[in-house]
This record gives structure tokens, C-alpha cells and sequence, in this order.
């Protein structure tokens, strides 16, 4: 019996799979608001007095960096380490996966109906796969043929310098700077990136708030779901909303074709992270395919590439029961 989990600054997916089931059977599943734990031990703790189960091996996917073994959450106060874990829980091993590792792992396994694709490209046999993810930030990761499976490796590459394309993007770029100093993809390319660029096109005179949406926007931590949902609105869309989801999906594009062209990504591009999946509508105009293709000699190249929509909300968890499995 094995432990997997997805952990993230808001909430915390538990499971136990079997090998004999393989890693779409879950045996036992919980979810838990993160900030009400004081440690993910507290929630594991917890887990276990509702299931009770001999486990041998644990693997986790985790929102933030994992660096020989230990990792810190980006969004909480927990420190994690793998030694400690097997100790406290008597597991023969523990694993730790940055997030988007985990959801990279669960790639290989989703079915066709769980993607949305944007590009049917010409898929290379064995080749590299990319995976870019915009959710709270924006994270990165690749898969490599090693063999008979993919092996998946984690990326810091949303903090890569913002490389703006247009008048446009250059004064997105100057507005940010100011904000911000250094201006990250992740800056422009998430949740927190739609909130920028709404503010930014706002500020900038290219469309008007409307006074109901400014009365909520000021009032809301998370600013990103009232402009998703005021875009999206089937009977008074803002314009104002949709411009700036345009612009996100744009720069999305350009990311995720520099993320393909750096590890030659022709087993495709996997967009996750959440946002994608909610915004469809915007992915279908081809803003996207447009900017993903924009890339000069390699123009033709880039339209061969697969781009898929991830729209299983487990992924992670799925690619955290494909790792627990491999081995």
C-alpha cells in the first residue's frame, strides 16, 4: 500500500493505491484545508485515524522547491524532509516532488478525453515532453524518455526574465519593472499575472472598469476569479476582462514555445496549472497557436508541436501514484 498526496498552500489531497490496482484505483481519498494544520504531519496524522493501513512506501508532490530531500512551501510555514517522514511513520522510503514534477509524472497516463487539444501537431516518437502550468504562479517541468517510461524533471523556468514582443508588452514590461524591479514570466503568466495585466490595461487607458467590478476588485484578496468570471460573462462580458485574458493567453504562448524550443519538446506541450482549463473560450479564438507559432525560422517547426489542454484537476495526484508505482 502506498501514501500519495498532492500538498498545496490551499488544500491537501491524500490517497492510498495498491499496485495490483494501479494508480487510477484510490483506495482511500481525503482532502484538507491546508492553513488549518499546523504541519502536513498533522495531516497525515489524521488521515491515518480514518484509514488504517499498513504503508509501505509514500510519494508527494509538493508546492515548491524540493532540494535533497527537504522542502519548504511557498505558501505556508511547513517544512517538509523525506528522513523525517520514513521515521515518524515508519515508511520503508518517503518522496518529495515539486508539484509540477508530480503533475509531469501523471502526463504519460491521461486519457484522450481528459485533454483538450488545441494543436493535433505530429507527435515525435519517444520525444521530450513540456508541461507549463499556470496556477498561483507559474511552474514548469519536462519529461525525458529513459527506456521503457518518461522520466520527469522539475523547472524553475517561470522565473525566467519576461521577454516582451510588442509596443505593447514593452510597456507591460516598463509598468511592472516599476512595480516589481525584476519582472518574471510568472509576473505576467498566472493568476497573480492576470491581476497585473488587468491593472496594467487598466491604468493604461485601454478599456474601461466597470464601477460594479471596481467596487468588488477593491474589496477582494484574490482579485484573479471576479476579471475570469466578469470576461467570461455570457450576458455582459468586460471588455476590459477579456482584453486581459487575451493578452495572458498571448504571452502564455510565447512561454510555452520557449519552453519547447529549450528541451525540444516534440512529444508535445501539456498546459496545466487550472487556469487553461477555466478559460477555454479564450484558448479557442487561436490567440495562442498564434504567439506559440510566432518564433521566426522556427515558425514551422512550432506548428508540428502538440498542444494539449490538461483538464484532470488530479493530475498531480495521478502522477504522484505513477511515480509511488514505478519502482
Amino acid at each position: 500500500m502506498y501514501l500519495i498526496g498532492d500538498i498545496g498552500g490551499t488544500k491537501t489531497a491524500l490517497a492510498v493505491v495498491a499496485r495490483e490496482s494501479g494508480p487510477r484505483h484510490l483506495r482511500a481519498e481525503m482532502t484538507f484545508p491546508s492553513a488549518r494544520f499546523p504541519s502536513f504531519n498533522a495531516i497525515i496524522e489524521e488521515f491515518l485515524r480514518h484509514h488504517t493501513c499498513a504503508i509501505e512506501k509514500a510519494v508527494f508532490g509538493v508546492a515548491g522547491p524540493v532540494v535533497k530531500g527537504c522542502a519548504r512551501l511557498t505558501n505556508l510555514p511547513w517544512h517538509l524532509d523525506e528522513q523525517t517522514l520514513e521515521e515518524a511513520f515508519g515508511f520503508d522510503s518517503a518522496m518529495l516532488l515539486n508539484d509540477l514534477e508530480a503533475v509531469a509524472y501523471g502526463v504519460p497516463s491521461l486519457e484522450p478525453e481528459e485533454l483538450f487539444t488545441l494543436n493535433e501537431g505530429d507527435r515525435g516518437a519517444d520525444g521530450t515532453i513540456a508541461v507549463v502550468a499556470p496556477g498561483t504562479g507559474l511552474g514548469e517541468a519536462f519529461l525525458i524518455r529513459g527506456g521503457s517510461r518518461y522520466r520527469a524533471h522539475s523547472s524553475e523556468g517561470g522565473h525566467g526574465d519576461f521577454a516582451p514582443r510588442s509596443e505593447r508588452e514593452i510597456e507591460l514590461f516598463s509598468y511592472l519593472q516599476r512595480l516589481f524591479g525584476h519582472v518574471s514570466y510568472e509576473r505576467v503568466c498566472s493568476g497573480q499575472g492576470i491581476a497585473n495585466i488587468y491593472a496594467f490595461l487598466k491604468d493604461g487607458g485601454y478599456g474601461v472598469e466597470p464601477l460594479w467590478l471596481g467596487e468588488r476588485l477593491r474589496a477582494a484578496d484574490d482579485k484573479t476569479p471576479l476579471i475570469v468570471n466578469a470576461a467570461l460573462d455570457r450576458h455582459m462580458p468586460c471588455q476590459l476582462c477579456m482584453k486581459s485574458l487575451e493578452q495572458f493567453v498571448a504571452i502564455l504562448g510565447a512561454e510555452a514555445a520557449n519552453m519547447v524550443l529549450k528541451v525540444m519538446a516534440t512529444g508535445g506541450v501539456y498546459l496545466g496549472g487550472g487556469i487553461p482549463a477555466r478559460i477555454l473560450p479564450v484558448f479557442e479564438k487561436n490567440i495562442f497557436m498564434e504567439s506559440f507559432c510566432d518564433k521566426g525560422r522556427y515558425a514551422e517547426f512550432m506548428q508540428k508541436i502538440p498542444v494539449h489542454i490538461i483538464l484532470n484537476t488530479d493530475v498531480a495526484l495521478l502522477g504522484a501514484a505513477c511515480r509511488a508505482l514505478e519502482d
